[in-house]
């Protein structure tokens, strides 16, 4: 067995494990387990970063701090919230501390602050499915225009519109991950979706002029095979 063979078949195995049984192997300090964690919750964790820092370095900085304070004290995890929880609560603390180092006041003031800690940068995994270039592109431009709008959103807004319309976190979920009442989230989920809509709405309204356009060469092809349809029927045809 080769020894890349011999890693799959153990990340496979691994993936396939509950978090408590990767939590278990993580306090004997298995590398792989840890991984698997890594991997099973970097998205997240970059989304909510992101959302309340606003820059994906300095998110990215913020997921690597976090994942080294909860490993460090894993033993303090004890199974009273999920794992997933408890990681998402340890980043937004993180990363809200970042946000107040960097800019002394903040909407996000109900939300507690805590310190980071240096470690090697967080590989995020990467989609292996390459789309052609054209699509590609239109897909980076669509990415870029909603990031835009949710990064003009208020702090605590979009925040909560993150791990609730992105990350699909339930209302009641989304309160427990920021302190916040269930109310409270609704009433923010609300408010940052009319934003959005009305941002994007602004931004689109001179891009609807665009859609299906029928000009150009695709104009001109069209008008060729009509010409052409017409010299190949008879005279009678087109009279009559």
């Amino acid at each position: 067995m080769t020894s890349a063979y011999a890693l799959s078949l153990r990340h496979a195995e691994l993936s396939a494990l509950s978090d408590p049984e990767l939590v278990e192997r993580a306090r004997a300090r298995d590398d792989a387990a840890i991984r698997t964690i890594v991997r099973r919750y970097n998205q997240r964790l970059f989304r909510v970063a992101r959302a309340i820092l606003r820059n994906d370095s300095e998110a990215e900085d913020a997921v690597q701090a976090s994942y080294v304070s909860a490993f460090t004290h894993l033993a303090s995890f004890r199974g009273e919230a999920q794992l997933s929880t408890w990681l998402t609560r340890i980043a937004v603390n993180e990363a809200t501390a970042r946000l107040r180092r960097r800019r002394p006041t903040t909407d996000l003031d109900e939300l507690d602050g805590a310190s980071g800690h240096s470690a090697e940068i967080i590989q995020f995994p990467l989609i292996n499915i390459q789309p052609d270039p054209e699509t590609e592109v239109h897909r980076q431009e669509i990415r870029a225009l909603l990031e835009r709008a949710i990064d003009a959103l208020p702090d605590s807004f979009r925040t909560v519109f993150v791990l609730r319309d992105i990350e699909g976190l339930s209302i009641e979920e989304t309160a427990a991950q920021l302190s916040l009442q269930p109310e409270t989230v609704k009433t923010r989920l609300h408010r940052a979706r009319r934003r959005l809509r009305v941002a994007l709405e602004a931004e689109l309204s001179d891009a609807f002029t665009s859609v299906f356009q029928f000009d150009g060469a695709r104009c001109v092809n069209m008008a060729d095979r009509v010409v052409v349809a017409l010299k190949g029927s008879s005279a009678h045809d087109l009279i009559s």
